[in-house]
C-alpha cells in the first residue's frame, strides 16, 4: 500500500489546499447548522483510488474432477483457496449425467472481491482524511463515497469527499473524525449525546453456482413435470431455495463485517445497497454494500440551544 499522510499528498492536492480560498460541499442549510454548532468549514477534501477490476477471470468452466469444484485454474475466488466463512454445496437429486444436466451447485463467499473493495474504499477514504489533516481539521462532515468504472469495465475509481471542519476550542485530534451526516442530522446526533467517530463501510459478495433445480427454476421451467416429486422435482410456483440462501448469506456477512469495525460503538444511519451480476445462465454474483457512521456516546441527552434567527421579520 502506498504511503499516506499529510506530507505524502499529491502535488495537485497540495496546491489546491494552499491556494487561499476554501470551498464547501454543504448546502446552505447544512452550512448554517454547522456554524451554529461551532464547526467552521475550512475546505472541501477528496480522496481517490483507481484499481484494476478484472474479476471475470474467475468465471471459467467448471469440472467435477477429483470429486470437487474445479476448473478455475487456481484463480482468485476458487473454493479451494477461499478463506471466508460461507460455503454451501447443493447436490443434484436426480443422478443423471449429461452435458445438459448440472451435477454441481454451490454458494460461496468471494473473499478476494470483498478484500479488493475494502482496499479501494480504504485508500480513497484515507486520502480524504490526509487532506483534512493538512488543513488542521477536527473532522470531515457530509462524506460522499462512490465507486464507478473508468474507460473500461476492468478499471474502477473509488472516490470519497466531504467538507473539513474545525471545532472551536476542541483539542486537535491525531485523526479527524468523519461522518456521512451534516447539518441538522448531525446536530440531532450530538444533541442526543453521541459523537461521530468515523465512516464505516463493507462489501459482502456471494457467488452462486446454480445446480439443476435452481437452473430450471430461474429459467421458468416446471421441474415437477419433468422429474416428479419423488425425483426431487418442484412445482412451477415456489421459493428458489439456493438463491434465497445466497441472498441471506450476503446480508449476514455484511452485518458481521461492520460489527467487526464497530467494536463497542454504534452504527448510525445505516444503508444497505444490493446488486447482482448474472455470470451465466443460472449463475449469479450477489453483492451487498453496508455503510454508516460509527458513533460513540459522550454525554447524556442535552438539548442544543435554540438557533438564533438570521433574519427578523417585523
Amino acid at each position: 500500500m502506498a504511503a499516506t499522510g499529510a506530507d505524502k499528498l499529491p502535488e495537485a492536492a497540495t496546491r489546491r489546499l494552499t491556494e487561499g480560498a476554501w470551498t464547501s460541499g454543504l448546502s446552505v442549510a447544512d452550512f448554517a447548522s454547522c456554524l451554529e454548532m461551532g464547526m467552521q468549514p475550512v475546505g472541501y477534501v477528496q480522496g481517490y483510488a483507481v484499481m484494476q477490476w478484472s474479476w471475470f477471470m474467475t468465471t471459467g468452466a467448471l469440472s467435477m474432477g477429483g470429486g470437487g469444484l474445479g476448473g478455475f485454474g487456481g484463480g482468485w475466488g476458487s473454493p479451494q483457496q477461499r478463506r471466508g466463512q460461507y460455503l454451501e454445496q447443493w447436490q443434484c437429486p436426480h443422478g443423471f449425467v449429461s452435458s445438459e444436466h448440472r451435477m454441481y451447485g454451490a454458494n460461496y463467499e468471494l473473499t478476494w472481491l470483498e478484500e479488493s473493495w475494502a482496499t479501494g474504499w480504504g485508500l480513497a477514504t484515507g486520502r480524504m482524511i490526509d487532506e483534512a489533516k493538512a488543513l488542521g481539521a477536527t473532522g470531515v462532515v457530509g462524506v460522499v463515497d462512490t465507486m464507478h468504472p473508468l474507460v473500461s469495465g476492468s478499471t474502477v475509481e473509488f472516490r470519497s469527499s466531504g467538507t473539513a471542519v474545525k471545532v472551536a476550542d476542541a483539542p486537535h485530534p491525531s485523526t479527524p473524525f468523519s461522518t456521512y451526516l451534516s447539518g441538522q442530522r448531525l446536530a440531532k446526533l450530538i444533541e442526543a449525546g453521541f459523537a461521530p467517530v468515523s465512516v464505516v463501510a463493507t462489501l459482502s459478495a456471494v457467488r452462486m453456482l446454480g445446480y439443476c433445480i435452481t437452473h430450471y427454476q430461474l429459467a421458468g421451467t416446471n421441474v415437477g413435470n419433468w422429474y416428479g416429486a419423488a425425483a426431487g422435482g418442484v412445482s412451477g410456483v415456489g421459493p428458489i431455495d439456493q438463491v434465497n440462501r445466497a441472498e441471506a448469506a450476503a446480508r449476514r456477512l455484511a452485518r458481521e463485517r461492520v460489527r467487526e469495525q464497530l467494536a463497542s460503538d454504534i452504527l448510525h444511519g445505516a444503508t444497505l445497497e444490493r446488486s447482482e451480476r448474472e455470470i451465466g445462465e443460472g449463475d449469479l454474483s450477489i453483492q451487498c454494500v453496508l455503510k454508516g457512521t460509527r458513533v460513540r456516546r459522550f454525554k447524556d441527552f442535552d438539548p442544543l440551544p435554540d438557533a438564533a434567527p438570521v433574519v427578523r421579520l417585523t
